[in-house]
This record gives C-alpha cells, structure tokens and sequence, in this order.
C-alpha cells in the first residue's frame, strides 16, 4: 500500500489529543503489519476519502466540534462517502463517538451525524457527590460481543473525561455500559461504525487491544 492511500485518517479538526491517538494507532499498527506512514493526522477531506479507516477523536463541546468539522471545505461529504456510502471501518473516540447521533443537547440542541440513533444528553448522577465531569477510570459492563473487542469481558478498566453521554434509542447499538451512580453508555457499535465514549489510546493494555482489535476488523 502506498502512503498515498492511508490505510488510517485521523482527522484533525483542531480538537482532540491528536498526537496520543496517533501513537497510539501507530503502536498497533505495527502489529498488524503497517508503517507508521499508513496512520495519518490529515485536515484534507480527499485523504480521509482515501483511507481505508477513519478515526474521529475530539475533546470539547458537541456543537464546536460539528461546526469545526463542517467548516472544513468537503469534509462532512468525506465522511458520508466513506462511513455511510463505502462502509470503511470507522471508530469514534470520545466526541467523535457522540458525533454519531442524531442530536446532542450541550448549549441546545445541535444536529450529530445521524448515524446511530440517540441523543447526547448531561450526566445527571442520582448520587449528588459524584462530580462532573465524570474523570477517572471504571470499569465497564459488557452488553453485547463485538469483533473489535476480541475476548474482552465484563471488569476492563477504561479512562473517561466526560460531562455529556450518548443514549442510544436502540439496545443492539449499545456494547458496553460504565457504572457512574447508573449505567453510562461507554461502547456503541453499528454496521461499521464502533465508537468509546472513553479514551482508548489512555486506557492502557484494554484500550490498546481495542485499537488492534479495530485495525484487524473486518465489517
């Protein structure tokens, strides 16, 4: 594979620990047979159309990260194209992965992708001393298996910095659950399309697996 077609693109918006994520895929990569120059960090929509996975990390407040991605020129239409029209394995990493539903309700209501159906609500803890934002590590609930995932069960630990959280409208898109005073989506996947509401690339040996995990899925 040449390095004019990236067999990663993380895209760059200008939010996100990009570096990490990067090294982090890179690390993998290794693993599965890449080079470092097949992960790419790339604001240009035509080498995310190129790639073979997208990756979208992010930090930050839901609509700020849309209106970052949308104001890059062809970007959105990179996406679409290649999540949703060519079905790339793509994998959402905190924001990103909250980008995915149809709307979130940080500062109003703001239109998601509409990829997986659900909304980006607050945390509301029933236990008043749990603060927000939810930071730290906990462990998750796994739902339901998926390839991504490997033989990973119930009791990994998972790193999350996080104030709003997705709820999925259907059960099956919902993989893997925190414990935050109730449960608290951590994992969704659909088609192909997988995404962590936590930190993979902070998340130690569990979010390196699932890295590689990603890197090897075939959807």
């Amino acid at each position: 594979m040449s390095a004019a077609r990236p067999a990663v693109a993380i895209v760059d918006y200008g939010a996100g620990n990009l570096r990490s994520a990067a090294k982090a895929f890179e690390r993998m990569g290794a693993d599965v047979g890449l080079r470092p120059d097949q992960v790419v960090v790339t604001d240009r929509p035509e080498v995310v159309a190129a790639a073979d996975r997208v990756v979208l990390p992010g930090d930050g407040a839901f609509a700020h990260c849309k209106t970052s991605i949308a104001a890059i020129p062809g970007m959105m239409d990179a996406l679409h194209e290649q999540v949703v029209e060519k079905a790339r394995p793509f994998f959402g990493i905190c924001i990103g992965m909250q980008l995915m539903a149809t709307e979130g309700h940080e500062h109003g209501h703001h239109a998601g992708f509409g990829w997986v159906p659900g909304t980006v609500d607050r945390l509301t803890p029933v236990d008043p001393a749990l603060k927000i934002p939810h930071m730290g590590w906990n462990n998750l609930h796994v739902r339901h298996h998926h390839p991504v995932m490997g033989h990973a069960r119930s009791g990994e630990h998972a790193y999350f910095v996080h104030s709003y959280a997705l709820q999925v409208e259907r059960d099956e898109d919902l993989v893997a659950t925190a414990d935050y005073a109730g449960p608290v989506t951590a994992i969704i996947a659909r088609d192909n399309m997988f995404g962590t509401q936590f930190h993979p690339e902070k998340s130690q040996s569990f979010g390196l697996s699932l890295i590689a995990g990603f890197l090897r899925w075939r959807p």
